[in-house]
């Protein structure tokens, strides 16, 4: 330990396979490792920790903020036992207004933010956009069609016929009159409620002046609905227009996070997190962790505000971090007082309530658990349940799906998904067997970290549980059991166990027989999604994909630029050399390809 720097960086605990069990980081790595064995207290899950732990690893860095992104950055890639670890770090939806394009579309926008537009957001989760983009349709008929879709139409389509799109495909709208609307759709979500408010009341009495009197009662209308949606939507935060709300609450080891998204006063939506591995941790321990990974790994973009219902020891470090990641200042806050103290008690009130819920439904799961585990006969308490589903069109696209069940619902982070295009594979038996396999040999992921179900549950009979028994004698794979699940007559389902003489067959009524079937039809409709997006994309492949040179981005600028491609194919050389990224080498390359067969 004495030759350990006191050089800030990210230190590792590993255990004799290797496996990261825990990172930490440190202002000075030799006084943070030696502090875990100076006799002070420690949290019990640490303590369990270092009697699992053989080994260190140290990365020292540059400075002490690098040491904070970096540990964030390894909790994400090892995703220790010991850390606290959040469930959904996937990047959050935003709006974007492709503002390049002569009618802009508005549409929903996830990962980077490198094409040229306008983003507003961060939203706390698909369904609130879809809302926005509702509330925005009814307001203003701004096309939210693909550029691909628009510019292959002839006549407008169902949006027009119920006044959610002014059909610019069809030049049903002036270019001028269309720029307004996306004017003013960008006060809209800006904020800005008065000047929008001026600007379409200015509209309405010019429409008077013109003895236009319909439209101005049009506008009119508008001006109305704008005020009454901005109106639910605006939240009075004392001139902090961008902020985020984080309140933390716990009970017995579970602690439950609510995120609120403030952006322009208006009130985005809000997100509940229920962290994992927090067992023996205190509020202020799981919110710097929170604060630390939420921001730090890429889900969202700091705020020049954050109101916090709890202070963290490393405030100020945690709050150069993320000053250093906006390039502009952060503050984290604890206010006593007025609007905002209002606003933060809102979300611990959301917070606690969101607790509650999970510790409920997390009690409730715990307990058919276990009825699952006498009726199958499991020695030990059914911990996790992993549930496989097969699924094709005529051995067309044929996929297989993973999902997983635990005490606290639905593990999305764990699902997995298998790609089964073997020609040896020829029904769905050889399939799952394919499948399980690829599970469960030996480096696989899960397997390698230790992550093995308690129960297998399979969407099928008696030939996909002799399937899966042949490779866990294979695999020599010990203390899961194996269960399958398939229709009987009439409603009622047969559970096959590999020793029984008969199928299990439950009450029609019985709330365990519900979560059985539940955690069947997830793996069918994950399955099915799967298989459908493959079929999407299989039928969206395009002859030009086949000319090297052409990537997705060259290929979407050909199809806007030509319409179809029909109009690519009858384009000479010069035409092709026209749009874009094309030059005239490669249009002379697409050319001869298109017509090597005339």
């Amino acid at each position: 330990m004495d030759g350990l720097p006191l050089s800030p960086g990210v230190y590792r605990f590993l255990d004799r396979l290797g496996t990261v069990l825990y990172v930490g980081k440190a202002k000075a790595l030799r006084k943070r490792v030696l502090s875990y064995f100076s006799g002070h207290a420690l949290a019990p899950h640490i303590q369990v920790m270092l009697t699992q732990a053989v080994g260190l690893e140290i990365t020292v860095t540059g400075s002490e903020n690098d040491a904070l992104v970096l540990e964030a950055n390894l909790i994400k890639r090892f995703r220790p036992r010991y850390n606290l670890l959040l469930k959904d770090d996937k990047s959050y939806p935003w709006l974007y207004l492709a503002t390049e394009h002569p009618f802009p579309r508005l549409s929903m926008h996830r990962g980077g933010r490198q094409e040229k537009g306008r983003y507003f957001g961060p939203y706390p989760s698909s369904q609130a956009v879809r809302e926005t983009l509702r509330e925005i349709q009814r307001l203003f008929p701004i096309r939210q069609c693909s550029d691909k879709f628009f510019s292959v139409r002839q006549r407008p389509c169902l949006q027009y016929q119920i006044k959610r799109c002014s059909a610019p495909c069809d030049h049903r709208v002036r270019p001028e009159q269309y720029a307004g609307w996306v004017r003013d759709v960008t006060l809209f979500l800006e904020g800005k409620d008065r000047q929008l408010k001026a600007v379409l009341t200015q509209a309405m009495w010019e429409a008077s002046e013109r003895m236009a009197f319909e439209e101005a009662a049009h506008i009119r209308e508008r001006i109305k609905a704008v005020d009454h949606v901005q109106e639910q939507r605006r939240i009075n935060v004392e001139g902090h227009a961008d902020l985020d709300v984080v309140a933390v609450a716990g009970e017995a080891g579970i602690f439950a996070v609510q995120v609120f998204f403030v952006r322009a006063g208006i009130n985005l939506g809000n997100r509940a997190f229920f962290p994992e591995n927090t067992e023996g941790l205190e509020l202020e321990k799981v919110m710097g962790a929170f604060l630390e990974q939420f921001y730090t790994q890429g889900s969202a973009m700091p705020p020049p505000r954050i109101l916090v219902n709890v202070l963290v020891s490393e405030q100020g470090w945690l709050g150069s971090v993320l000053t250093q990641l906006r390039c502009g200042r952060v503050e984290i806050v604890q206010p006593q007082r007025g609007p905002q103290k209002q606003i933060l008690e809102m979300a611990v009130l959301n917070a606690r309530q969101a607790l509650s819920s999970y510790v409920s439904r997390s009690v409730s799961n715990r307990r058919l658990l276990l009825e699952l585990a006498g009726v199958v006969g499991h020695k030990r308490e059914i911990q996790r349940v992993e549930a496989y589903d097969i699924s094709h069109i005529h051995s067309n696209q044929v996929v297989g799906s993973m999902v997983v069940f635990t005490e606290h619902g639905f593990q999305k982070g764990a699902y997995r998904s298998f790609n089964l295009d073997d020609p040896v594979l020829t029904d769905d038996t050889a399939r799952m067997a394919r499948v399980l396999q690829r599970r469960f040999a030996s480096g696989s992921k899960g397997v390698a970290q230790g992550e093995r179900p308690d129960l297998l549950l399979l969407d099928g009979g008696l030939g996909q549980l002799h399937a899966a028994l042949s490779v866990a004698s294979q695999l020599q794979l010990e203390g899961v059991v194996f269960l399958a699940v398939a229709k009987g007559d009439g409603s009622c389902e047969r559970l096959f166990l590999p020793d029984a003489s008969e199928p299990i067959i439950l009450k029609s009524d019985s709330a365990l027989l519900y979560l059985v079937q539940n955690i069947r039809d997830e793996a069918h409709r994950f399955a099915v999604g799967l298989h459908r997006k493959r079929r999407k994309n299989e039928q969206t492949k395009s002859v030009l994909d086949q000319v090297e040179g052409i990537g997705p981005k060259r290929k979407q600028q050909l199809l806007r630029h030509f319409g179809s491609l029909r109009a690519i194919r009858a384009a000479k050389p010069e035409e092709l050399s026209g749009v874009p990224g094309i030059a005239p080498g490669l249009a002379d390359k697409i050319y001869q390809f298109l017509h090597k067969d005339d």
